[in-house]
């Protein structure tokens, strides 16, 4: 009896053992290579695996090569969807994954021409599709590596590195010589790195390179305007500011007659920035000591800006260079001198040019008027 209960424990035992875990299941591994229109991987894409017989998600993502890989995905049918930074690139929908190794690759440029041939779409409007699909990739890659560089030249402008600004707007010219800001800005550098020099031709030779560099960007800027039937404001401004720029790079290399011009072109350009631009010309030419041109410049700005203060004292300043004296040895001032004084300091009574402006006033032996309207006779 007692070896009949021993039989009937061993068998109980054996059967016990023959019965597989209620939690024990059978699981698949997903494996696969994404790749874009240009056959590049697709690096850092969501491979999203969602199966569609009891709602279970499954995320992963693409290394470095486009891969992906994950175990432990139990069967059935999935949609699978491939994604980037929230766009969806690609999709399969009723992928039945199977108790072993399933791999679904994602070709964008093979997805597509299956789905153009499903819409009739013939092989040469396809190969068209793509040509135009691949500029505007590589449009998009460019652009994102150009504005890359930009960010840290203008970062070390502002810390004053120039000389690191210019190597890396060197090296964005060198990916893409098309772009007209990356021109524009590699000529503000130049300009900024120039007075830090103490070798005199060093420093001719930065402000020649700047003037060279905002040519090129004035260039590629006109012909993009000229070819647009209605002209943008914003391209127009953008224009007259690589004129400005480039005038003020000629005059710093002696090219007075060529930075006028620029300026001239700004003012036609941009004429809401005609006062700055015609003043900024008007400075140039009183470096140069030219009095004449340099006042019709002073009044272009006024007339461009009538309130524009600066441009009053600066025109003042030329007209005090004509002063003569007559033959009693009396200081005749030209005329307007005191007045165009005396307008500036109307509009800017303490203005960072007020106290020369009272003093040139003092030594043509001309009135002091203010803001106010009160008139005082200057001690002589």
């Amino acid at each position: 009896m007692k070896n009949y209960s021993v039989v009937l424990v061993l068998i109980a035992m054996l059967a016990a053992l023959c019965i597989p875990p209620a939690f024990a299941q059978a699981t698949g591994t997903v494996k696969g290579v994404a790749k874009d229109m240009q056959g590049n991987p697709i690096v850092g894409a969501t491979v999203e695996w969602y199966n569609t017989d009891n709602g279970r998600k499954y995320t992963l993502k693409t290394n470095k090569k486009g891969e992906y890989f994950s175990l432990g995905i139990e069967p059935g049918k999935y949609k699978v969807t491939l994604l980037q930074d929230g766009k969806q690139l690609d999709s399969v929908s009723g992928y039945g994954v199977k108790v072993d190794e399933n791999t679904l690759d994602f070709d964008e440029k093979q997805s597509q021409a299956e789905a153009a041939k499903q819409k009739g779409v013939s092989p040469e409007q396809l190969k068209q599709m793509q040509e135009a699909q691949e500029k505007q990739s590589k449009e998009v890659t460019t652009v994102k590596s150009l504005n890359e560089k930009l960010q840290a030249a203008n970062q070390s402008m502002q810390a004053q590195d120039f000389d690191s600004a210019i190597n890396t707007l060197n090296q964005a010219t060198q990916m893409d010589a098309s772009r007209d800001l990356l021109w524009a800005r590699l000529g503000d550098a130049y300009v900024g790195s120039a007075p830090k020099q103490t070798d005199p031709a060093e420093k001719t030779r930065r402000y020649t390179e700047a003037v060279g560099d905002y040519q090129k960007a004035v260039d590629i800027k006109q012909k993009a305007v000229d070819a647009e039937p209605q002209k943008k404001p914003d391209d127009l401004r953008a224009l007259a500011s690589y004129y400005n720029n480039l005038a003020q790079a000629e005059s710093k290399v002696g090219k007075v007659d060529e930075a006028v011009k620029a300026y001239d072109q700004a003012a036609q350009l941009y004429p809401a920035g005609a006062a700055q631009f015609y003043y900024n010309q008007g400075a140039v030419l009183t470096n140069a000591g030219k009095a004449d041109a340099a006042i019709a410049s002073f009044d272009k700005s006024i007339a461009a800006d009538p309130n524009k203060a600066e441009a009053y004292y600066q025109k003042g300043v030329n007209l005090i260079a004509k002063e003569t004296i007559d033959k009693s040895g009396k200081v005749v001032p030209a005329p307007g001198t005191a007045d165009a004084l005396n307008k500036y300091l109307e509009l800017q009574p303490n203005g960072p040019f007020a106290e020369a402006a009272k003093g040139l006033l003092q030594s043509i032996g001309a009135t002091v008027e203010t803001s106010y309207g009160k008139k005082k006779p200057v001690k002589k």
